[in-house]
């Protein structure tokens, strides 16, 4: 994921967070807002309860890596905030980037 393709403004954070739908998994939170810009941009949100920061960083470079692997389940013209549980740092990769596949999926479905 490049510098370009994130949201890093506390401000935008908020108002995604407040003003877009959310999907709920076991170890995911994913907010979606609309937007004008073509290219869907990204949000990594994750709490301090979750872990040292050494666990922190490495679940958020997962993330990342997750994100851009799967490109096509994201949808143009939107911004995503993506909250990581507590639960997800007791998982392996493999699991993460199913149950992320998963969100999307039932995201999809649901239209």
């Amino acid at each position: 994921m490049k510098r370009y393709e994130m949201v890093k403004k506390h401000e935008d954070f908020n108002n995604i967070i407040n003003k877009g739908t959310k999907t709920v998994s076991n170890y995911f939170i994913v907010f979606k807002l609309a937007k004008d810009f073509v290219k869907p941009n990204f949000g990594i949100a994750i709490g301090k309860k979750v872990g040292n920061a050494v666990l922190r960083n490495k679940l958020k470079r997962q993330m990342r890596n997750i994100i851009d692997n799967n490109r096509l389940l994201f949808e143009n013209y939107y911004n995503y905030i993506i909250m990581i549980k507590k639960g997800a740092s007791f998982i392996s990769y493999k699991e993460l980037e199913s149950e992320f596949r998963n969100i999307f999926r039932k995201d999809q479905n649901e239209k």
